[in-house]
């Protein structure tokens, strides 16, 4: 049975081996992905948590949902994590050399984890279409019920605070280490106008008592306005106050602070709270709303500043003839009026105006909260089916890094995790507070993560699959010393066993040549002026003869270097190694040229390069010089019955 399902899914030993071994990583690191995302969540709102006397039932409800909501951002994380470190595992003990020896490419073995990522990402859009709605609502239910638990500790500053009964409280400035409040304004309200209170103090402190029933409000310096009900004066006559200064007043107010869950309406209208079908409805409702609204300030507007245009045709060509055939200034009208009435005129304009300004103020308040509203239902629905395509970019980012890495473990693995997630994290954050603001298009927001890592996993996976050196760190470097100019050293060691002798003679003859042609050559080119613009970019010119002299030099070091003299050894390593194109042009192909010299910046900073080079070939050659007579000198001293 078990070989007639294998064979019947064309599944493979290999593929249960490596999915087997993916599947226990991925159990570990989902957990612990799941732990540290958990922790920054906590850490963002430990002040909530922290002194609200909350029950465990109540603390046991927002991990539970908080882990709920954790679960679709931990899965690409442990995606990546896992696959990294079991292709890491693969190549480190040689078992994935084995694996291409046998035939079997790199793709072909990432068969069966692609099926469990498609998986995994399936399951990661359900969760965040059915149950991470839910866990949003009652994780944000549980968060305004535990900051309206105790108001001491949330009262804000600059606006009035209203979650204590009965009573505004405005506080100017909070000090966070103390616990006071400073420039303090109370409004208390009762059922009445009446017997309302104003309270204006410099300063004061606000405690819950011991049993969370009251709340203990110490003012100091203010003072206290009270109208005062009158049982004599009926409803239409003037009610009096009183006024009271004070050094320090203890107010006690009544404040149930026992846990209880706020209304979830409100909540309930955020799009993070809603799976993809009612996002769409709403949507839909929103759109059609907010429409009408802009329709009917459309409309006002009309009507307000172009009245005329509502007109019927006849009618308007009518008002316009007699508006035409009448002669009038409105500066020679004003003109004409007395200071009075100018000045009267100019206020009731600046009112309009500002009365006006206001309505256009709240108008655009409104729409602006309209398309704010429908900009987080899109982003919402993009966000959805973006996460879950995450866990396939991971993937296919972790098991080519893996297979080119070949090292196993928490520690390689776990530091290139956190690089990759840290860039997908600001790219993704970075596009969704931009298009939630209205900034940038919601399609270019949300795609600025995917359109980096994409592409990234696609040169990876292809790096990979080609065995390329994609990591190989003196390739980079030899690369960047290349870019920028820098000197390779030589490193030439005595050999214990020579196998050829030297030609002495031969290689003392031919450096003597070398010295006069570089000697010509230095002469005929002048490597100390500027290059010539137009031969650097645009007309390809090759240095055949410093070729050849480069090649002839390289020949007579390999042979030399079989030689037992250690002054001829030292020499030797004084030799530079010649750059033999760099001098005439900065790139191999002539279009890169041409694109180098009309990009201004890349221009100067190439033909500068050029210049460098060409002064650098000039010192060289001077050095090839001196090491070539000490070289010759050398030889005909202790070699010279061997040229006899």
């Amino acid at each position: 049975m078990h070989f007639l399902l294998l064979t019947m899914f064309r599944i493979k030993k290999l593929d249960i081996f490596i999915a087997k071994q993916f599947g226990m990583l991925f159990a570990g690191t989902f957990f612990i992905s799941l732990f540290v995302l958990m922790m920054q969540f906590l850490w963002k709102y430990v002040d909530t948590l922290i002194g609200k006397g909350l029950s465990m039932d109540v603390l046991a409800q927002f991990f539970w949902y908080m882990s709920l909501m954790m679960v679709p951002q931990a899965l690409p994380l442990a995606i990546l994590l896992s696959s990294l470190i079991t292709y890491g595992n693969l190549g480190e003990s040689s078992e994935l050399t084995a694996i291409k020896a046998s035939g079997i490419s790199l793709i072909q073995s990432f068969r069966g984890l692609i099926i469990a990522t498609v998986l995994i990402a399936l399951g990661s859009f359900y969760f965040q279409n059915n149950i991470g709605p839910d866990s949003q609502k009652h994780i944000a239910q549980l968060l305004i019920s535990m900051k309206q638990k105790s108001p001491e500790l949330e009262i804000p500053e600059g606006i009035f605070y209203d979650g204590i009964p009965q009573t505004n409280l405005y506080v100017e400035k909070k000090d966070l280490n103390t616990g006071h409040l400073y420039n303090i304004m109370v409004y208390r309200m009762t059922d009445s106008y009446e017997d309302q209170a104003i309270i204006l103090a410099d300063s004061g402190m606000l405690q819950s008592t011991a049993e969370k029933k009251h709340l203990i409000l110490n003012l100091w310096n203010g003072e206290w306005f009270e109208n005062m009900r009158s049982q004599e004066l009926g409803s239409s006559a003037s009610v009096p106050y009183r006024r009271e200064t004070f050094t320090h007043k203890k107010i006690i107010m009544d404040f149930d602070a026992d846990f209880n869950l706020t209304d979830m309406a409100g909540i309930s209208n955020k799009a993070q709270t809603k799976g993809i079908g009612k996002i769409l409805k709403d949507k839909d409702s929103l759109v059609h709303v907010y429409d009408s609204i802009g329709k009917a300030y459309y409309k006002d507007a009309q009507a307000l500043y172009y009245p005329i245009q509502r007109l019927k045709p006849k009618e308007y060509a009518a008002v316009k003839k007699r508006v035409a055939d009448k002669d009038f200034n409105i500066d020679s009208i004003y003109n004409k009026l007395r200071p009075d009435e100018r000045r009267m005129i100019v206020d009731r304009a600046l009112s309009d105006v500002q009365q006006e300004i206001s309505d256009l103020d709240f108008k655009s308040m409104i729409t602006k909260d309209g398309d704010n509203l429908i900009r987080q239902h899109e982003i919402e629905i993009i966000n959805k089916y973006l996460l879950a395509l995450t866990c396939i970019i991971f993937f296919f980012i972790g098991a080519p890094l893996g297979a080119i890495i070949r090292k196993g473990g928490l520690g390689v693995p776990i530091i290139i995790s956190v690089l990759v997630f840290i860039i997908y994290y600001i790219l993704q954050n970075t596009g969704y507070r931009m298009a939630r603001a209205g900034d940038w298009a919601i399609w270019f927001g949300e795609s600025l993560s995917p359109a980096v890592l994409i592409p990234t996993a696609i040169f990876i996976t292809y790096k990979s699959n080609n065995d390329s050196a994609v990591f190989n760190i003196d390739m980079y470097r030899n690369m960047f010393m290349r870019i920028l100019g820098l000197r390779i050293r030589r490193h030439i060691s005595s050999k214990e066993v020579i196998i050829h002798t030297p030609d002495y003679a031969k290689d003392a003859d031919i450096l003597s040549n070398m010295s006069e042609s570089l000697v010509e050559y230095a002469r005929k080119t002048n490597l100390k002026s500027p290059p010539n613009i137009i031969r650097t970019f645009f007309v390809f010119q090759p240095d055949h003869e410093i070729e050849n002299i480069s090649k002839q030099l390289e020949e007579v070091i390999e042979d030399l270097a079989n030689t037992r003299n250690k002054a001829i050894m030292s020499e030797l390593n004084r030799y530079p190694i010649l750059v033999t194109k760099a001098h005439t042009r900065p790139f191999e192909k002539r279009w890169m040229n041409i694109v180098a010299a009309v990009i201004i910046p890349a221009g100067l900073f190439f033909y500068f390069r050029m210049w460098r080079f060409r002064l650098r070939l000039y010192r060289d050659l001077k050095v090839i010089k001196d090491v070539n007579e000490n070289i010759i000198r050398e030889i005909r001293d202790n070699f010279s019955s061997e040229r006899s």
